[in-house]
């Protein structure tokens, strides 16, 4: 009795593994979390100024903190799409976003940065200033570039544009390029990040793109084996 039992327990954990198994990589998140409260708590002062004249240019809008708190809820929602309709394009999602996002805590643990483009005082109170005020607070304005916020935005549009699955969905996409958009604009406009930090994503968005979009891995893995049985 106890051998089948275990033999079940143990069919169960294999189908359920089977099933499930690839979303053990998101695993990665709560090492993410643990470096970049580390570097939260250490870069607080002595930092880096990240600066372009543009900045100053570029007024405040607290509007846009609807879309800024909006990212949580998108990169979730791309994320947990993939891993349920498309583990192919899961594990590109998962590489494109977990090599970007480890690049930025290694930037912000040997580079310590910062910026001083806050608003001193909200000139009205209402409840994005409000919201605004919440991020503030909880949110240092050090550990800047890239722009995890930008990063994951394109990272998650790109996983879109990309699906099979959404490739006759134009009403979907473009609705995820507008939110992209307008989450990339946002971290800009409410001050919490600089043009600079905006430009560093971008360029690092291009760079995994061609390496996990562009990049044929099945013909390499292909040419590679055919070389080998020669």
């Amino acid at each position: 009795m106890l051998n089948d039992s275990l033999y079940r327990l143990r069919n169960r954990l294999t189908i359920l593994y089977e099933k499930y198994g690839h979303l053990l990589i998101l695993s990665y998140l709560g090492i993410y979390l643990l470096w970049f409260q580390y570097v939260e708590k250490t870069v607080t002062t002595h930092f880096h100024v990240i600066h372009v004249p543009l900045d100053d240019v570029i007024p405040f809008c607290e509007y846009f903190i609807i879309p800024y708190l909006f990212w949580f809820v998108y990169v979730a929602i791309g994320i947990a799409y993939m891993a349920f309709h498309n583990k192919p394009d899961y594990y590109k999602l998962c590489a494109f976003l977990f090599t970007g996002m480890t690049v930025f805590l290694i930037v912000s643990t040997v580079y310590p940065n910062g910026h001083y483009l806050r608003p001193a005082y909200f000139t009205h109170d209402n409840i994005f200033t409000r919201l605004c005020k919440f991020v503030y607070e909880t949110d240092t304005p050090t550990n800047l570039f890239p722009s995890i916020h930008v990063y994951n935005s394109i990272g998650i549009h790109l996983a879109v544009i990309n699906n099979r699955e959404l490739s006759g969905k134009k009403t979907l996409r473009t609705l995820s390029f507008i939110i992209m958009c307008s989450i990339i604009l946002s971290t800009m406009l409410l001050k919490q990040h600089s043009v600079f930090d905006v430009c560093c994503a971008f360029v690092l968005s291009f760079v995994m793109s061609r390496v996990i979009y562009r990049h044929s891995w099945s013909k390499a893995a292909a040419h590679h084996y055919s070389l080998s049985a020669r």
